[in-house]
């Protein structure tokens, strides 16, 4: 009697059976799971990588404009170096026998303050540089009647002011008319001062200061004289960088 042949067996895998190896198979519930933790994870990945590079981006933006808005300010508060004596001042000077403009000293650095309670006495007189007070001679009064404290009035010019100096009275004292004429100079304009200086040295009655610079005219000098030179120094000097620190005055 033959043998009835056997049906093979049906060795496929039920729905949701491991595999071989212990691996989920594809199309099983815990396969989708892990593909949509794989596919959240890289989204996640992608946004992160995002928003660090538009932070680098903005960072890097607002740092060329910070460069630029510097680079404006620093221009437009950049102080012009000094100019040139005008020819009619100049002019005006030699007429009147004024000295041409002198620079004292070969070498005037800023920024040396007094301590508190510290006093210094200066070689040259008037001061156009060197230690000074802490504090600045106010710019107001433009013009004053009494000696001003040197080592304020030095912080002044280290700050690109101009102060006239004239010698009130005694031998050799400026003319009032001349004092008058010089006191609307130092009204009308900025950062310029007009105070008596005592100790004028014999023969200068009238002596126009900047930082480290100085010119000087005998009470000779008549009134128009002495407005053209004193307009002509302040247009050279005031507000410029041939002073430390140029940009500190509030009237610059």
């Amino acid at each position: 009697m033959a043998k009835k042949k056997r049906k093979p067996r049906n060795r496929s895998r039920p729905p949701g059976a491991p595999t071989p190896n212990g691996a989920p198979p594809a199309g099983s519930a815990s396969s989708r799971k892990d593909r949509k933790e794989q596919a959240r994870a890289a989204k996640e990945a992608a946004r992160k990588k995002e928003v660090r590079s538009a932070a680098v981006r903005r960072a890097a933006v607002f740092g060329a404009v910070g460069l630029a808005l510097f680079g404006v300010l620093w221009f437009i508060q950049r102080a012009p170096g000094p100019g040139k004596i005008p020819e009619a001042a100049v002019a005006a000077a030699n007429a009147a026998g004024c000295s041409g403009v002198e620079t004292p000293v070969a070498d005037a650095p800023g920024g040396s303050h007094l301590e508190p309670g510290q006093t210094t006495v200066y070689d040259q007189h008037p001061a156009t540089s060197g230690i000074h007070a802490p504090a600045s001679q106010p710019t107001s009064p433009a013009v004053l009647t009494e000696p001003v404290d040197e080592t304020q009035a030095v912080h002044f010019l280290e700050h690109a002011g101009v102060i006239l100096y004239y010698r009130a009275d005694g031998t050799g004292a400026l003319p009032a008319p001349t004092v008058t004429q010089l006191a609307r100079v130092a009204e009308t304009r900025n950062n310029t001062l007009l105070a008596p200086y005592p100790e004028l040295p014999d023969g200068t009655a009238l002596a126009m200061t900047a930082w480290n610079k100085l010119q000087t005219c005998p009470a000779a000098v008549t009134s128009d004289q002495a407005v053209t030179i004193a307009n002509g120094f302040i247009d050279a000097f005031v507000c410029t960088s041939n002073a430390p620190e140029p940009n500190a005055s509030d009237d610059c």
